[in-house]
């Protein structure tokens, strides 16, 4: 069901299998102009929709990455005037599906005007980032997992050996996969960092009202530093070690 996360953003969690792991899969609601983005969307029952519109009318449908659209189709179709917003490649993984806006074309007015779109390049899962401003949250899909202390047998072991069990983190397999240019996604997440956040909604486990800036920038922080960071804190030292004494 529904719940209030922080001004204008809604959040709904739903069960999935990940590689044989029972997970929950999050689908976010934010208010945009005067209508409504759902970002990741969940299986269409009745009893979501009825709580999606009794907040407003659905204007906009996000595809965050290639992996999670599943239910987007479903949903494009039962709100046909709703924009739909997608990854460039999911075209060809999806071809039924209708895509309105790629993610690397310019949003529509009402979306930036509360909306901040970080794209994380170099990441195969071709993800894109949101910071929804009135709310100061940041809201993601793979980039980070926060699937708390599951009891069941299975994801207990699979998510300790894959490093994510019982803290904000990002598996082991995608951390190890999934990154084509570690570069390009260090510095997409330094700018995702950049941005005013406090809030963090992820794909998979449960939000934080609070230090999503700090969960993020530790679960990544195995992205290395690039080379302008690097001669930036080299100078930094050396203009440390070579400043004259006091008296």
């Amino acid at each position: 069901m529904l719940k209030e996360f922080g001004e204008g953003v809604w959040c709904d969690a739903g069960p999935v299998r990940i590689v044989g792991m029972p997970l929950t899969s999050t689908m976010s609601v934010l208010r945009v102009g005067d209508g409504l983005l759902v970002h990741s969307p969940l299986p269409l029952s009745a009893e979501r929709r009825a709580a999606v519109e009794g907040l407003g009318r659905v204007t906009h449908l996000y595809a965050p990455n290639t992996f999670h659209h599943a239910w987007l189709g479903e949903w494009s179709q039962a709100f046909p005037n709703a924009r739909v917003h997608a990854p460039a490649s999911l075209a060809k993984k999806r071809p039924d599906l209708r895509i309105d806006r790629r993610h690397d074309v310019e949003p529509a007015p009402e979306l930036a005007a509360v909306l901040d779109e970080v794209r994380i390049e170099g990441f195969l899962l071709k993800e894109t980032a949101l910071i929804y401003r009135p709310a100061r949250a940041a809201i993601v899909a793979d980039l980070v997992h926060n699937i708390g202390r599951p009891k069941d047998w299975w994801t207990k072991i699979y998510a300790s050996l894959m490093g994510f069990y019982g803290q904000v983190a990002l598996s082991r397999v995608i951390r190890w996969t999934a990154f084509t240019d570690r570069g390009a996604a260090r510095r997409s997440v330094d700018a995702l960092l950049d941005h005013d956040f406090d809030g963090l909604i992820v794909g998979h486990g449960t939000a934080l009202p609070s230090g999503g800036r700090a969960a993020i920038a530790g679960a990544l922080s195995f992205l290395p530093a690039t080379a302008v960071q690097r001669l930036a804190a080299r100078d930094q030292r050396a203009r440390f070690l070579s400043s004259k004494p006091c008296g």
